[in-house]
């Protein structure tokens, strides 16, 4: 759980998003927000040693830096306003394969799993794995606990992409360009000590999707090893 201290930096930040402002107050910044989420990373991976334990990230790779990359961005504030972690399958570097997610802001708490920025070769790959399997993931995806946890969220194509036929039972699903669910809560869950088992059991609803999602990778690469 964060300390009220924690949101009225994030909601001052907010306010007043320029360097002259948060220099002199990093401090408060490592202390109050920094420190919390290390420890309540290292302690969601200790819970996901029970469930997902490909999807144990260490605190340093898993925080989002708090500043933003302004350089192809019209909106040139240097620091984000909420706080991040993102929990990566072993052996991804990056943050386009599926994986789990969460924020703290002054808005509230996101909690969130899926893919939401996959490179195009891991785009095909995924189409490739729901045009084979659409019918086991339409069943993961309609699962009680997770439509009662969470909304399916994306953006998708005007219509079929190539390769795929127009009829398919699944273009629904072959014309999305992110496969994601999310979840928004109030921002007193942050100050909460619910706060990490709400986080926990939202990671434990989400993983079978998000474990499909990577098994089209994982078939990618077999198929690489076998016509290798």
């Amino acid at each position: 759980m964060f300390s009220e201290a924690a949101l009225d930096f994030l909601r001052k930040l907010k306010r007043n998003n320029k360097r002259e402002w948060f220099t002199p107050r990093k401090e408060i910044f490592e202390r109050e927000l920094k420190a919390p989420m290390e420890k309540l990373v290292e302690e969601i991976n200790g819970a996901l040693l029970d469930f997902a334990p490909d999807y144990v990230t260490e605190p340093k790779r898993a925080l989002f830096r708090i500043y933003r990359d302004t350089r192809f961005s019209n909106d040139k504030t240097p620091y984000k306003t909420h706080v991040a972690a993102w929990f990566r399958r072993t052996g991804v570097k990056d943050t386009s394969a599926a994986g789990f997610y969460f924020h703290v802001s002054p808005d509230g708490v996101a909690i969130a799993g899926g893919v939401y920025q996959p490179t195009p070769e891991q785009l095909a790959a995924i189409r490739n794995h729901l045009a084979e399997h659409y019918e086991r993931f339409r069943d993961l995806a309609a699962a009680k606990a997770l439509t009662k946890l969470a909304e399916f969220e994306g953006e998708t194509l005007s219509r079929v992409p190539k390769g795929f036929a127009k009829d398919h039972p699944a273009e629904d699903l072959l014309r999305a360009k992110q496969w994601g669910w999310h979840a928004s809560h109030p921002p007193e869950l942050a100050t909460s000590p619910k706060l990490r088992a709400e986080i926990v059991k939202s990671f434990k609803t989400l993983a079978p999707v998000v474990s499909f999602l990577n098994e089209a990778f994982e078939a990618k690469r077999r198929r690489a090893v076998f016509f290798d």
